[in-house]
Protein backbone atom coordinates (compact mmCIF):
# COMPACT_ATOMS: atom_id res chain seq x y z
CA UNK A 1 0.00 0.00 0.00
CA UNK A 2 1.17 1.89 -0.16
CA UNK A 3 0.19 -0.31 0.37
CA UNK A 4 2.32 -1.87 0.72
CA UNK A 5 1.87 -5.01 2.39
CA UNK A 6 4.58 -5.95 4.81
CA UNK A 7 5.31 -9.25 2.95
CA UNK A 8 2.43 -11.60 2.73
CA UNK A 9 3.94 -14.23 5.02
CA UNK A 10 3.86 -11.60 7.80
CA UNK A 11 0.06 -11.58 7.88
CA UNK A 12 -1.15 -13.20 11.07
CA UNK A 13 -2.51 -16.72 11.22
CA UNK A 14 -6.13 -16.88 10.14
CA UNK A 15 -5.99 -13.31 8.81
CA UNK A 16 -7.72 -13.95 5.54
CA UNK A 17 -9.32 -10.67 4.71
CA UNK A 18 -6.59 -9.45 2.33
CA UNK A 19 -7.13 -10.70 -1.19
CA UNK A 20 -4.97 -10.14 -4.21
CA UNK A 21 -7.04 -8.59 -6.95
CA UNK A 22 -5.86 -7.94 -10.48
CA UNK A 23 -7.23 -5.10 -12.59
CA UNK A 24 -6.21 -5.20 -16.23
CA UNK A 25 -6.90 -2.59 -18.89
CA UNK A 26 -9.64 -0.73 -17.01
CA UNK A 27 -10.70 2.29 -19.03
CA UNK A 28 -12.35 4.99 -16.98
CA UNK A 29 -12.88 8.70 -17.67
CA UNK A 30 -10.20 10.51 -15.67
CA UNK A 31 -9.14 14.13 -15.41
CA UNK A 32 -6.34 14.76 -17.88
CA UNK A 33 -3.88 17.53 -18.57
CA UNK A 34 -3.05 18.61 -22.10
CA UNK A 35 -0.06 16.51 -23.03
CA UNK A 36 2.15 16.67 -26.05
CA UNK A 37 3.55 13.42 -27.36
CA UNK A 38 7.24 13.95 -28.07
CA UNK A 39 8.44 10.54 -29.26
CA UNK A 40 7.84 6.83 -29.10
CA UNK A 41 10.12 3.84 -29.24
CA UNK A 42 9.14 2.88 -32.81
CA UNK A 43 7.27 4.02 -35.91
CA UNK A 44 4.33 1.70 -35.40
CA UNK A 45 0.90 3.09 -36.42
CA UNK A 46 -0.82 5.31 -33.80
CA UNK A 47 -2.90 3.49 -31.17
CA UNK A 48 -1.65 0.07 -32.27
CA UNK A 49 -0.90 -1.91 -29.13
CA UNK A 50 2.27 -3.92 -28.79
CA UNK A 51 1.61 -7.61 -28.38
CA UNK A 52 2.17 -8.73 -24.82
CA UNK A 53 4.60 -11.48 -25.84
CA UNK A 54 6.86 -8.92 -27.57
CA UNK A 55 7.00 -6.34 -24.80
CA UNK A 56 9.99 -7.67 -22.90
CA UNK A 57 12.09 -8.17 -26.02
CA UNK A 58 13.42 -4.61 -26.23
CA UNK A 59 13.52 -1.34 -24.37
CA UNK A 60 10.74 1.19 -24.89
CA UNK A 61 10.23 4.82 -23.98
CA UNK A 62 7.32 7.20 -24.49
CA UNK A 63 7.83 10.89 -23.70
CA UNK A 64 5.20 13.51 -22.92
CA UNK A 65 5.23 17.02 -21.50
CA UNK A 66 2.88 18.57 -18.98
CA UNK A 67 2.69 20.84 -15.94
CA UNK A 68 1.31 20.93 -12.41
CA UNK A 69 0.86 23.67 -9.82
CA UNK A 70 2.70 23.05 -6.54
CA UNK A 71 2.74 25.51 -3.65
CA UNK A 72 1.24 28.15 -5.90
CA UNK A 73 3.89 27.81 -8.63
CA UNK A 74 3.58 26.07 -11.99
CA UNK A 75 6.14 23.31 -12.54
CA UNK A 76 6.62 22.27 -16.16
CA UNK A 77 8.01 18.80 -16.61
CA UNK A 78 8.84 15.97 -18.97
CA UNK A 79 7.41 12.53 -18.25
CA UNK A 80 9.02 9.34 -19.53
CA UNK A 81 7.25 5.99 -19.31
CA UNK A 82 9.42 3.13 -20.41
CA UNK A 83 11.55 0.11 -19.71
CA UNK A 84 15.22 -0.55 -19.10
CA UNK A 85 16.73 -3.93 -19.81
CA UNK A 86 18.77 -5.62 -17.10
CA UNK A 87 21.57 -7.65 -18.65
CA UNK A 88 24.45 -9.78 -17.49
CA UNK A 89 28.02 -8.56 -17.89
CA UNK A 90 28.04 -10.55 -21.13
CA UNK A 91 25.02 -8.74 -22.55
CA UNK A 92 22.44 -11.46 -21.95
CA UNK A 93 18.96 -10.05 -21.31
CA UNK A 94 17.46 -10.92 -17.95
CA UNK A 95 14.52 -8.62 -17.15
CA UNK A 96 12.61 -5.63 -18.45
CA UNK A 97 12.05 -3.03 -15.69
CA UNK A 98 9.21 -0.57 -16.13
CA UNK A 99 9.57 2.96 -14.77
CA UNK A 100 7.90 6.36 -14.93
CA UNK A 101 10.28 9.31 -14.60
CA UNK A 102 9.50 13.01 -14.19
CA UNK A 103 12.12 15.70 -14.81
CA UNK A 104 11.58 19.40 -14.28
CA UNK A 105 12.07 21.50 -17.40
CA UNK A 106 14.34 24.52 -17.75
CA UNK A 107 16.92 23.29 -15.23
CA UNK A 108 20.26 24.87 -16.09
CA UNK A 109 22.49 22.70 -13.90
CA UNK A 110 21.29 19.13 -13.30
CA UNK A 111 24.22 18.55 -10.96
CA UNK A 112 22.32 20.66 -8.42
CA UNK A 113 18.92 19.11 -9.18
CA UNK A 114 18.09 16.14 -6.89
CA UNK A 115 16.82 12.86 -8.31
CA UNK A 116 14.64 10.57 -6.19
CA UNK A 117 13.96 6.88 -6.79
CA UNK A 118 10.71 5.62 -5.30
CA UNK A 119 9.00 2.27 -4.84
CA UNK A 120 6.49 0.51 -2.64
CA UNK A 121 6.81 -2.87 -1.01
CA UNK A 122 4.71 -6.00 -0.60
CA UNK A 123 6.83 -7.82 -1.64
CA UNK A 124 4.79 -7.86 -4.82
CA UNK A 125 3.59 -4.27 -4.97
CA UNK A 126 4.04 -1.84 -7.81
CA UNK A 127 5.02 1.77 -7.13
CA UNK A 128 1.47 3.05 -7.66
CA UNK A 129 0.73 4.03 -4.05
CA UNK A 130 3.52 6.54 -3.50
CA UNK A 131 3.27 7.57 -7.14
CA UNK A 132 -0.43 8.43 -7.24
CA UNK A 133 -0.94 9.10 -3.55
CA UNK A 134 1.94 11.30 -2.47
CA UNK A 135 4.78 12.16 -4.82
CA UNK A 136 3.70 12.27 -8.46
CA UNK A 137 2.06 15.16 -10.36
CA UNK A 138 -1.29 13.33 -10.50
CA UNK A 139 -3.15 11.89 -7.54
CA UNK A 140 -6.03 9.41 -7.21
CA UNK A 141 -9.13 11.23 -5.96
CA UNK A 142 -10.27 10.23 -2.49
CA UNK A 143 -12.32 11.97 0.18
CA UNK A 144 -10.45 14.43 2.37
CA UNK A 145 -10.36 11.78 5.12
CA UNK A 146 -8.81 9.21 2.77
CA UNK A 147 -11.92 7.13 2.20
CA UNK A 148 -13.15 5.77 -1.10
CA UNK A 149 -15.43 7.80 -3.31
CA UNK A 150 -18.12 6.34 -5.55
CA UNK A 151 -16.94 4.75 -8.83
CA UNK A 152 -16.13 5.49 -11.58
CA UNK A 153 -12.87 6.85 -10.21
CA UNK A 154 -10.79 9.77 -11.41
CA UNK A 155 -7.49 11.43 -10.66
CA UNK A 156 -6.54 15.06 -10.20
CA UNK A 157 -3.56 17.38 -10.18
CA UNK A 158 -1.43 16.77 -7.11
CA UNK A 159 -0.66 20.17 -5.66
CA UNK A 160 1.43 18.42 -2.98
CA UNK A 161 3.79 16.65 -5.40
CA UNK A 162 7.50 16.51 -4.59
CA UNK A 163 8.36 17.44 -8.18
CA UNK A 164 9.16 21.02 -7.19
CA UNK A 165 11.97 19.71 -4.97
CA UNK A 166 13.31 16.77 -6.98
CA UNK A 167 13.08 14.83 -10.21
CA UNK A 168 11.23 11.57 -9.60
CA UNK A 169 11.68 8.01 -10.85
CA UNK A 170 9.10 5.36 -9.90
CA UNK A 171 10.37 1.78 -10.17
CA UNK A 172 8.28 -1.37 -10.49
CA UNK A 173 10.33 -4.41 -9.38
CA UNK A 174 10.22 -7.56 -11.53
CA UNK A 175 6.71 -9.10 -11.83
CA UNK A 176 5.00 -5.89 -10.63
CA UNK A 177 3.56 -3.16 -12.82
CA UNK A 178 4.72 -3.85 -16.39
CA UNK A 179 8.09 -5.26 -15.27
CA UNK A 180 8.77 -8.85 -16.30
CA UNK A 181 11.57 -11.36 -16.62
CA UNK A 182 12.38 -11.80 -20.31
CA UNK A 183 11.36 -14.88 -22.24
CA UNK A 184 13.10 -18.08 -21.12
CA UNK A 185 14.27 -16.46 -17.88
CA UNK A 186 12.72 -17.55 -14.59
CA UNK A 187 11.15 -14.70 -12.67
CA UNK A 188 11.91 -16.32 -9.32
CA UNK A 189 15.58 -15.34 -9.70
CA UNK A 190 14.41 -11.80 -8.82
CA UNK A 191 12.04 -12.76 -6.01
CA UNK A 192 14.03 -12.55 -2.82
CA UNK A 193 15.55 -10.11 -0.36
CA UNK A 194 19.01 -9.97 -1.92
CA UNK A 195 17.80 -10.68 -5.46
CA UNK A 196 15.38 -7.75 -5.25
CA UNK A 197 18.01 -5.36 -3.89
CA UNK A 198 20.42 -6.45 -6.61
CA UNK A 199 17.96 -5.93 -9.51
CA UNK A 200 16.60 -2.59 -8.27
CA UNK A 201 20.14 -1.44 -7.47
CA UNK A 202 21.30 -2.31 -10.98
CA UNK A 203 18.34 -0.43 -12.44
CA UNK A 204 19.25 2.70 -10.43
CA UNK A 205 22.88 2.55 -11.55
CA UNK A 206 21.87 2.08 -15.20
CA UNK A 207 19.32 4.90 -15.06
CA UNK A 208 21.82 7.28 -13.44
CA UNK A 209 24.40 6.40 -16.08
CA UNK A 210 22.03 6.66 -19.05
CA UNK A 211 20.67 10.03 -17.93
CA UNK A 212 24.03 11.46 -16.82
CA UNK A 213 22.97 12.03 -13.20
CA UNK A 214 26.04 10.80 -11.34
CA UNK A 215 26.70 14.38 -10.20
CA UNK A 216 23.13 14.97 -8.95
CA UNK A 217 22.05 14.65 -5.29
CA UNK A 218 20.39 11.25 -4.87
CA UNK A 219 17.47 10.20 -2.65
CA UNK A 220 15.38 7.07 -2.05
CA UNK A 221 11.77 6.99 -0.89
CA UNK A 222 10.26 3.62 0.05
CA UNK A 223 7.07 2.58 1.78
CA UNK A 224 6.43 -0.51 3.96
CA UNK A 225 8.59 -3.34 2.56
CA UNK A 226 9.96 -0.60 0.33
CA UNK A 227 11.69 0.74 3.45
CA UNK A 228 13.30 -2.67 3.91
CA UNK A 229 14.48 -2.42 0.31
CA UNK A 230 15.73 1.15 0.89
CA UNK A 231 17.94 0.14 3.81
CA UNK A 232 19.38 -2.74 1.80
CA UNK A 233 19.87 -0.53 -1.25
CA UNK A 234 21.72 2.09 0.77
CA UNK A 235 24.41 -0.46 1.57
CA UNK A 236 24.36 -2.01 -1.91
CA UNK A 237 24.73 1.31 -3.72
CA UNK A 238 27.41 2.49 -1.32
CA UNK A 239 29.33 -0.68 -2.12
CA UNK A 240 29.04 0.26 -5.80
CA UNK A 241 30.52 3.70 -5.14
CA UNK A 242 27.21 5.56 -5.10
CA UNK A 243 26.61 7.48 -1.87
CA UNK A 244 23.13 8.82 -1.17
CA UNK A 245 22.14 12.20 0.23
CA UNK A 246 18.85 11.17 1.79
CA UNK A 247 16.48 8.28 2.46
CA UNK A 248 12.78 8.69 3.26
CA UNK A 249 11.05 5.80 5.01
CA UNK A 250 7.25 5.82 4.93
CA UNK A 251 5.57 3.33 7.31
CA UNK A 252 8.85 1.68 8.08
CA UNK A 253 9.80 -1.92 8.86
CA UNK A 254 13.52 -2.60 9.19
CA UNK A 255 13.32 -5.40 11.76
CA UNK A 256 10.55 -7.96 11.38
CA UNK A 257 10.96 -9.26 14.90
CA UNK A 258 9.15 -6.11 16.02
CA UNK A 259 6.07 -7.17 14.01
CA UNK A 260 5.84 -10.94 13.79
CA UNK A 261 3.68 -12.41 16.49
CA UNK A 262 4.64 -15.94 17.44
CA UNK A 263 5.46 -18.28 20.26
CA UNK A 264 8.61 -17.12 21.99
CA UNK A 265 8.54 -13.60 20.56
CA UNK A 266 6.82 -11.20 22.96
CA UNK A 267 8.44 -8.10 21.49
CA UNK A 268 5.56 -7.02 19.20
CA UNK A 269 2.96 -6.90 22.00
CA UNK A 270 4.25 -3.81 23.84
CA UNK A 271 5.20 -2.17 20.53
CA UNK A 272 1.64 -2.59 19.20
CA UNK A 273 -0.04 -1.26 22.33
CA UNK A 274 0.31 2.51 21.63
CA UNK A 275 -1.37 1.98 18.23
CA UNK A 276 -4.21 0.13 19.98
CA UNK A 277 -4.56 3.11 22.33
CA UNK A 278 -4.67 5.56 19.42
CA UNK A 279 -7.30 3.41 17.72
CA UNK A 280 -9.45 3.11 20.85
CA UNK A 281 -9.11 6.87 21.43
CA UNK A 282 -10.27 7.60 17.87
CA UNK A 283 -13.31 5.34 18.25
CA UNK A 284 -14.04 6.73 21.75
CA UNK A 285 -13.58 3.43 23.56
CA UNK A 286 -11.41 4.74 26.39
CA UNK A 287 -12.46 6.11 29.75
CA UNK A 288 -13.62 9.76 29.82
CA UNK A 289 -10.41 10.72 31.60
CA UNK A 290 -8.27 9.33 28.76
CA UNK A 291 -10.59 10.48 25.97
CA UNK A 292 -10.19 14.09 27.09
CA UNK A 293 -6.41 14.04 26.58
CA UNK A 294 -4.59 15.11 23.45
CA UNK A 295 -3.42 12.09 21.47
CA UNK A 296 0.37 12.73 21.69
CA UNK A 297 0.10 13.29 25.46
CA UNK A 298 -1.92 10.11 25.85
CA UNK A 299 0.51 8.05 23.79
CA UNK A 300 3.48 9.18 25.85
CA UNK A 301 1.80 7.67 28.92
CA UNK A 302 1.06 4.34 27.28
CA UNK A 303 4.57 4.16 25.79
CA UNK A 304 6.01 4.42 29.30
CA UNK A 305 3.76 1.58 30.46
CA UNK A 306 4.56 -0.52 27.38
CA UNK A 307 8.33 -0.34 27.89
CA UNK A 308 8.04 -0.49 31.67
CA UNK A 309 5.59 -2.63 33.60
CA UNK A 310 4.14 -4.36 30.54
CA UNK A 311 7.47 -5.39 28.99
CA UNK A 312 8.71 -6.56 32.39
CA UNK A 313 5.58 -8.67 32.93
CA UNK A 314 5.98 -10.35 29.53
CA UNK A 315 9.61 -11.18 30.26
CA UNK A 316 8.70 -12.70 33.62
CA UNK A 317 6.02 -14.91 32.10
CA UNK A 318 4.71 -17.46 34.59
CA UNK A 319 6.83 -15.99 37.34
CA UNK A 320 4.04 -13.46 37.79
CA UNK A 321 1.50 -14.43 40.43
CA UNK A 322 -2.25 -14.14 39.79
CA UNK A 323 -2.49 -10.75 41.45
CA UNK A 324 0.33 -9.33 39.30
CA UNK A 325 -1.19 -10.79 36.13
CA UNK A 326 -4.55 -9.22 36.96
CA UNK A 327 -2.90 -5.83 37.53
CA UNK A 328 -1.35 -6.03 34.04
CA UNK A 329 -4.72 -7.06 32.57
CA UNK A 330 -6.41 -4.05 34.13
CA UNK A 331 -3.86 -1.67 32.64
CA UNK A 332 -4.00 -3.36 29.23
CA UNK A 333 -7.77 -3.09 29.23
CA UNK A 334 -7.52 0.58 30.16
CA UNK A 335 -5.11 1.39 27.32
CA UNK A 336 -6.52 -0.91 24.61
CA UNK A 337 -10.25 -0.28 24.95
CA UNK A 338 -10.93 -4.00 25.41
CA UNK A 339 -12.57 -5.65 28.42
CA UNK A 340 -10.44 -6.86 31.31
CA UNK A 341 -11.93 -10.34 30.89
CA UNK A 342 -10.90 -10.53 27.23
CA UNK A 343 -7.38 -9.29 27.94
CA UNK A 344 -6.97 -11.73 30.81
CA UNK A 345 -8.14 -14.67 28.65
CA UNK A 346 -5.55 -13.65 26.04
CA UNK A 347 -2.83 -14.09 28.67
CA UNK A 348 -2.10 -10.36 28.37
CA UNK A 349 -1.04 -10.82 24.74
CA UNK A 350 -3.43 -9.06 22.35
CA UNK A 351 -3.20 -10.51 18.85
CA UNK A 352 -3.66 -7.75 16.29
CA UNK A 353 -5.76 -9.89 13.94
CA UNK A 354 -8.25 -10.40 16.78
CA UNK A 355 -8.10 -6.75 17.84
CA UNK A 356 -9.43 -5.71 14.43
CA UNK A 357 -12.62 -7.56 15.27
CA UNK A 358 -12.87 -7.23 19.04
CA UNK A 359 -12.67 -3.46 19.60
CA UNK A 360 -15.99 -2.65 17.89
CA UNK A 361 -17.63 -6.08 18.22
CA UNK A 362 -20.57 -4.64 20.16
CA UNK A 363 -21.28 -2.38 17.17
CA UNK A 364 -20.85 -5.19 14.64
CA UNK A 365 -17.90 -3.44 12.96
CA UNK A 366 -14.36 -4.41 11.99
CA UNK A 367 -11.50 -1.90 11.98
CA UNK A 368 -8.90 -1.61 9.23
CA UNK A 369 -5.38 -2.97 9.45
CA UNK A 370 -3.75 -0.29 7.33
CA UNK A 371 -5.86 2.51 8.76
CA UNK A 372 -7.73 1.71 11.96
CA UNK A 373 -9.92 4.80 11.56
CA UNK A 374 -11.76 3.03 8.76
CA UNK A 375 -14.36 0.39 9.61
CA UNK A 376 -16.34 -2.24 7.75
CA UNK A 377 -19.08 -4.79 8.30
CA UNK A 378 -18.51 -8.56 8.24
CA UNK A 379 -21.03 -11.32 7.62
CA UNK A 380 -20.47 -12.70 11.12
CA UNK A 381 -20.31 -10.69 14.33
CA UNK A 382 -18.97 -13.63 16.37
CA UNK A 383 -15.89 -14.63 14.35
CA UNK A 384 -12.47 -14.05 15.90
CA UNK A 385 -11.09 -12.14 12.90
CA UNK A 386 -12.37 -9.95 10.09
CA UNK A 387 -13.14 -11.34 6.66
CA UNK A 388 -11.54 -8.36 4.87
CA UNK A 389 -9.62 -5.17 5.56
CA UNK A 390 -11.91 -2.18 4.96
CA UNK A 391 -8.95 0.21 4.78
CA UNK A 392 -7.45 -1.82 1.91
CA UNK A 393 -10.59 -2.58 -0.06
CA UNK A 394 -11.46 1.12 0.11
CA UNK A 395 -8.43 2.16 -1.96
CA UNK A 396 -7.58 -0.76 -4.25
CA UNK A 397 -10.20 -0.04 -6.90
CA UNK A 398 -9.47 3.68 -7.04
CA UNK A 399 -5.70 3.38 -7.42
CA UNK A 400 -5.99 0.50 -9.89
CA UNK A 401 -8.45 2.27 -12.16
CA UNK A 402 -6.61 5.59 -12.07
CA UNK A 403 -3.20 4.06 -12.77
CA UNK A 404 -4.47 2.03 -15.72
CA UNK A 405 -6.17 5.08 -17.19
CA UNK A 406 -3.31 7.48 -16.46
CA UNK A 407 -0.48 5.41 -17.91
CA UNK A 408 -2.32 4.68 -21.16
CA UNK A 409 -4.27 7.90 -21.72
CA UNK A 410 -2.08 10.69 -20.36
CA UNK A 411 1.36 9.11 -20.55
CA UNK A 412 0.48 7.40 -23.87
CA UNK A 413 2.11 4.12 -22.89
CA UNK A 414 0.10 1.42 -24.68
CA UNK A 415 0.29 -2.16 -23.49
CA UNK A 416 -1.82 -5.31 -23.55
CA UNK A 417 -0.05 -6.62 -20.45
CA UNK A 418 -1.86 -6.23 -17.14
CA UNK A 419 -0.35 -3.61 -14.88
CA UNK A 420 0.17 -5.67 -11.73
CA UNK A 421 -0.79 -3.37 -8.87
CA UNK A 422 -0.17 -6.07 -6.29
CA UNK A 423 0.74 -9.63 -7.18
CA UNK A 424 1.26 -12.91 -5.36
CA UNK A 425 3.49 -14.15 -8.20
CA UNK A 426 6.60 -13.09 -6.30
CA UNK A 427 5.96 -15.76 -3.68
CA UNK A 428 7.53 -17.80 -2.25
CA UNK A 429 9.91 -14.95 -1.44
CA UNK A 430 13.50 -16.05 -0.88
CA UNK A 431 14.74 -14.80 2.49
CA UNK A 432 18.23 -16.18 1.96
CA UNK A 433 20.29 -16.02 5.15
CA UNK A 434 17.17 -14.84 7.01
CA UNK A 435 15.23 -18.05 6.28
CA UNK A 436 13.79 -19.34 9.58
CA UNK A 437 14.89 -16.07 11.14
CA UNK A 438 13.63 -12.50 11.42
CA UNK A 439 14.50 -10.33 8.45
CA UNK A 440 16.45 -7.32 9.73
CA UNK A 441 18.18 -4.63 7.67
CA UNK A 442 18.54 -1.92 10.30
CA UNK A 443 22.23 -2.75 10.65
CA UNK A 444 22.69 -2.23 6.91
CA UNK A 445 21.36 1.29 7.35
CA UNK A 446 23.50 1.85 10.44
CA UNK A 447 26.62 0.76 8.56
CA UNK A 448 25.80 3.01 5.61
CA UNK A 449 25.18 6.05 7.84
CA UNK A 450 28.44 5.50 9.72
CA UNK A 451 30.42 5.36 6.48
CA UNK A 452 28.57 8.36 5.03
CA UNK A 453 27.99 10.84 7.88
CA UNK A 454 26.21 13.22 5.49
CA UNK A 455 23.37 10.77 4.80
CA UNK A 456 20.08 12.03 6.27
CA UNK A 457 17.06 9.82 7.04
CA UNK A 458 13.44 10.95 7.27
CA UNK A 459 10.86 8.62 8.84
CA UNK A 460 7.08 9.05 8.51
CA UNK A 461 4.76 7.02 10.77
CA UNK A 462 0.97 6.92 11.13
CA UNK A 463 -0.61 6.63 14.58
CA UNK A 464 -3.45 4.50 13.17
CA UNK A 465 -1.23 2.09 11.24
CA UNK A 466 -1.66 -1.43 12.64
CA UNK A 467 0.47 -3.00 9.88
CA UNK A 468 3.74 -1.22 10.72
CA UNK A 469 3.08 0.39 14.12
CA UNK A 470 4.89 3.64 14.79
CA UNK A 471 6.30 2.48 18.15
CA UNK A 472 7.92 -0.55 16.49
CA UNK A 473 9.73 1.88 14.19
CA UNK A 474 10.81 3.99 17.16
CA UNK A 475 12.10 0.87 18.91
CA UNK A 476 14.14 -0.10 15.85
CA UNK A 477 15.87 3.27 15.63
CA UNK A 478 16.40 3.31 19.39
CA UNK A 479 18.37 0.07 19.04
CA UNK A 480 20.54 0.90 16.00
CA UNK A 481 23.53 1.97 18.13
CA UNK A 482 24.12 5.09 16.06
CA UNK A 483 26.87 7.40 17.29
CA UNK A 484 25.65 10.67 18.77
CA UNK A 485 26.88 12.72 15.82
CA UNK A 486 24.91 10.46 13.44
CA UNK A 487 21.68 10.28 15.47
CA UNK A 488 20.96 13.92 14.59
CA UNK A 489 20.71 12.86 10.94
CA UNK A 490 17.46 10.98 11.67
CA UNK A 491 14.15 12.88 11.65
CA UNK A 492 10.95 11.07 12.73
CA UNK A 493 7.49 12.57 12.20
CA UNK A 494 4.06 11.26 13.19
CA UNK A 495 0.68 11.75 11.51
CA UNK A 496 -2.89 11.19 12.62
CA UNK A 497 -3.66 8.70 9.87
CA UNK A 498 -2.75 5.14 8.89
CA UNK A 499 -0.20 3.25 6.78
CA UNK A 500 -0.82 5.57 3.83
CA UNK A 501 -0.98 8.70 5.96
CA UNK A 502 -0.98 10.81 2.78
CA UNK A 503 -4.46 9.52 1.89
CA UNK A 504 -5.84 11.97 4.46
CA UNK A 505 -5.64 15.48 2.96
CA UNK A 506 -4.59 17.14 6.23
CA UNK A 507 -1.71 14.70 6.68
CA UNK A 508 -0.75 14.96 3.01
CA UNK A 509 -0.19 18.69 3.48
CA UNK A 510 1.81 18.08 6.66
CA UNK A 511 3.93 15.38 5.01
CA UNK A 512 4.60 17.57 1.98
CA UNK A 513 5.78 20.37 4.25
CA UNK A 514 8.02 17.98 6.22
CA UNK A 515 9.53 16.50 3.06
CA UNK A 516 10.23 19.96 1.66
CA UNK A 517 12.12 20.89 4.82
CA UNK A 518 13.98 17.56 4.80
CA UNK A 519 15.18 18.01 1.22
CA UNK A 520 16.14 21.64 1.70
CA UNK A 521 17.97 21.00 4.97
CA UNK A 522 19.76 17.98 3.52
CA UNK A 523 20.95 19.89 0.47
CA UNK A 524 22.01 22.85 2.61
CA UNK A 525 24.01 20.59 4.91
CA UNK A 526 21.86 21.36 7.95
Amino acid sequence: MPIVLIEMECIMKKLTFISIVFFSGIFLPCLQAEDKLISTESKRPPNKKVKAEDETAKEREVVTESEVEINGKVVKYTAKAGTLMLKTDYGEKKASIFYIAYTKKDVNDISKRPITFSFNGGPGSSSVWLHMGLLGPRRAKMTDEGRMSAPPYSYENNNYSLLDQSDLVFIDPVSTGFSRAVKNEKAKQFHGVNEDIDSVGKFIKLFITRHKRWSSPKFLIGESYGTTRSAGLSKYLQGQGMDLNGICLVSSVLDFQTLRLGKGNDLPYPLMLPSYTATAWYHKKLSPELQNKKLPELLKEVEDFALGDYATALIKGDRLNDQQKMAVSENLAKWSGLSKEYVSRSNNRINSSYYFKELLRSEGKTIGRYDSRIVGKDRSDVSDHGEYDPSYSGILGSYTACMNAYVREELKYESDMPYNILTSKVHPWNYGRWTNNYLAVSDDLRSTMNKNPYLKVFVASGYYDLATPYFATDYTFDHMDLPENIKKNVMIKYYEAGHMMYSRKKCLAELKNDLDHFYQNTLNGE
